[in-house]
């Protein structure tokens, strides 16, 4: 595999970075991976489409080799503008995107807001229905919301972060959560997104504060009201295991102007892990036919 070249950029007063995996004069594409993960983990995806692409992947803020925020707070509105300022970083008046999960979301209202600044643009389990559970939680009083936020806040503050002995235990762990993913794949996961100490130990480099979201963000009409200013095509991947609802049953694919939906029947919330060469193939016959590229 090809190693792409390391650049840091900055976000208003964050230093954010990404990989630029080369081929510059090819329309821009934007890999954006998804929630307490990281750039790397989109390796496989930039290497199947750097041929006819200038592919960059950002770690975002908060992951990989990206800066964490100094209160610990991430909010939907930042991460957008932190795109807006990498494709102005870039030079890309129109850029193609890419987003798993976090990423897809950003994707999506990103191109809501700015629909001439994106070609086409590739969910990966990026819109879907709140799963039941977090939806009865965000349906409380905004009191109690906000109290479990402040209480989760301090708490993942005072925690210590969990360390790895060694990259194979970590490896492990990933499996043990996403039992699709190959080991080769796993290990590679881990060699990127872990960061190592002096003593030898690892630890994630994604900031644990990722794992509370704030109690405040705009609702369901007004996500569907940016999907209906999306312009380009754009491309809705469903795992058939996966917790998200099928978008092409839950209602959100009618939200836009020109979507079409896949389905990865064996795969689950992680499809281009669990199906890597069957969702580089369809993404890819998506891409190139969409620019010609």
């Amino acid at each position: 595999m090809s190693v792409p070249r390391s650049v840091y950029f900055q976000s208003q007063r964050l230093r954010l970075h990404y990989w630029d995996w080369g081929n510059e004069a090819a329309p821009s594409l934007v890999l954006l991976h998804g929630g307490e993960d990281h750039a790397r983990s989109l390796d496989a995806l930039a290497e199947g489409l750097r041929g006819a692409f200038h592919v960059v992947a950002p770690d975002l803020r908060g992951h990989g080799d990206s800066a964490w925020t100094s209160d610990g707070v991430y909010a939907a509105p930042c991460f957008v503008l932190d795109l807006a300022n990498l494709l102005d970083t870039l030079g890309a008046a129109r850029a193609v995107l890419v987003g798993h999960s976090l990423g897809g979301a950003i994707a999506l209202r990103y191109a809501g807001i700015f629909p001439e600044r994106v070609s086409a643009l590739a969910a990966i389990e990026g819109v879907g229905h709140t799963p039941p559970k977090l939806r009865a939680k965000l349906d409380r009083p905004p009191e109690i919301l906000w109290a479990e936020w402040v209480a989760e806040q301090q708490v993942l503050a005072a925690k210590a972060p969990r360390y790895y002995q060694t990259l194979a235990e970590a490896a492990a762990r990933m499996r043990a959560v996403n039992p699709h993913l190959s080991h080769e794949l796993a290990l590679h996961l881990v060699t990127t997104g872990l960061r190592r100490h002096s003593d030898g130990s690892f630890s994630w480099k994604f900031d644990p504060a990722m794992r509370s979201f704030l109690p405040v963000d705009i609702g369901d009409a007004e996500r569907r009201a940016l999907w209906a200013r999306i312009t380009c095509p754009v491309l809705l991947a469903h795992g058939g295991q996966s917790w998200a609802s099928d978008p092409a049953d839950d209602g959100n694919a009618g939200c836009f102007a020109d979507a079409r939906v896949v389905h990865f029947p064996d795969a689950g919330h992680w499809l281009h892990h669990d199906e890597p060469a069957v969702f580089l193939a369809a993404l890819r016959t998506f891409l190139l036919n969409e620019n010609n590229a």
